[in-house]
């Protein structure tokens, strides 16, 4: 969705605001062992999607690009995870190295998996069609689905 917001929308119109005074952040396992649950599913679904976007931009991928890509992505984690060792250090904050490691692993998997997935079927499943498609094809929907909602409002209450 936000690759949609960037492409249709000037940046200079773009912001994030809060729309609740409370988020609760749902915390989930990296789940490494298992791509389709936790951090892992989430990150494979994010690569794809950008991945996809990418190709529908004109970007031809290739073999190399996926191998350059993740030494790039190994080289920026490993070079982070020196750099937050020694703001913890500085700060007196426990920092697990091995446990940031196991993450850069399992992230990199992502990129494989995304990857591959991107080489097999680059389309993916069909995108839902926008509204002005459905409307062209479907005259009368909006009023239909009006209808529908003020029924369904009337036996709510």
């Amino acid at each position: 969705m936000l690759a949609e917001v960037y492409r249709n929308y000037s940046a200079k119109r773009i912001c994030q605001v809060d729309i609740a005074e409370n988020y609760e952040h749902k915390h989930q396992p990296l789940s490494a062992e298992d791509p389709s649950t936790g951090l892992m599913k989430m990150s494979i679904d994010i690569a794809k999607s950008i991945f996809r976007t990418l190709a529908s931009e004109g970007v031809v991928f290739s073999d190399g690009f996926f191998k350059s890509l993740m030494a790039a992505y190994l080289k920026m984690a490993e070079d982070n995870i020196v750099k937050y060792e020694g703001d913890a250090a500085i700060n007196g904050l426990f920092f697990d190295r091995h446990e940031e490691a196991r993450m850069v692993d399992a992230f990199t998997h992502s990129i494989i998996d995304a990857a591959s997935t991107i080489m097999e079927n680059p389309l993916g499943a069909p995108m839902i069609p926008n509204w002005n498609r459905v409307i062209s094809a479907t005259p009368g929907i909006l009023e239909r689905l009006k209808a529908i909602v003020e029924e369904d409002n009337k036996l709510s209450f």
